[in-house]
């Protein structure tokens, strides 16, 4: 049971309540109660998931990794079928969920994020050992963008976890598609 309810849209400031009326997904309810965070974080957000630099694959993975290290049910099923949609393989999907980080089905570039965002996550930083290793791969910026995404995702599971969010049928936007979000 949800410790918070979702934002009613008619409650909510005008801009607000339009874009929690037209999108099915409820973490934007919980957000939505936060009248002056609400825009600049959803900008923020928007931000990761389609003006990167930083392969988006990669980002899901490390989205992935992120939810099953925290155990937030909700962040996992919204972004399998992202993943999916970048070229996920079923057996590297099952291999992050079983925590198998070593499977075949992972390539060593999609081993090392996974491996860099469980140090991130459980260790509460990358060493230098794994910064410098990142940075070989993915340069200075995508290291940067890297750990954003972790960040966020970090706080997002925290947030949906202590309010008690339900999991959701996921919400697919593929890439390219258009919604009350905004082009994806």
């Amino acid at each position: 049971m949800p410790r918070l309810p979702l934002r009613d849209p008619a409650d909510a400031p005008e801009q607000i309540g339009r874009i929690i009326a037209s999108t099915p997904l409820a973490l934007l309810g919980i957000v939505g109660h936060a009248d002056s965070a609400f825009e600049p974080w959803l900008a923020y957000s928007n931000a990761l998931l389609r003006s990167l630099q930083l392969d988006p694959l990669l980002r899901e993975l490390s989205i992935l990794q992120v939810a099953h290290l925290s155990d937030s049910e909700y962040e996992w099923t919204q972004h399998v079928p992202i993943a999916e949609s970048f070229g996920a393989a079923p057996e590297l999907v099952a291999a992050i969920r079983a925590g198998s980080e070593q499977s075949d089905s992972i390539a060593p570039e999609q081993r090392a994020v996974l491996s860099f965002t469980r140090e991130v996550l459980l260790d509460g930083s990358a060493g230098e050992e794994a910064v410098t290793a990142m940075r070989e791969r993915l340069g200075d910026r995508g290291v940067v963008e890297l750990l954003l995404v972790i960040a966020n995702y970090m706080g997002l599971a925290r947030l949906i976890a202590t309010v008690g969010l339900e999991t959701q049928e996921p919400v697919v936007r593929l890439p390219g598609a258009t919604d009350a979000l905004g082009p994806r």
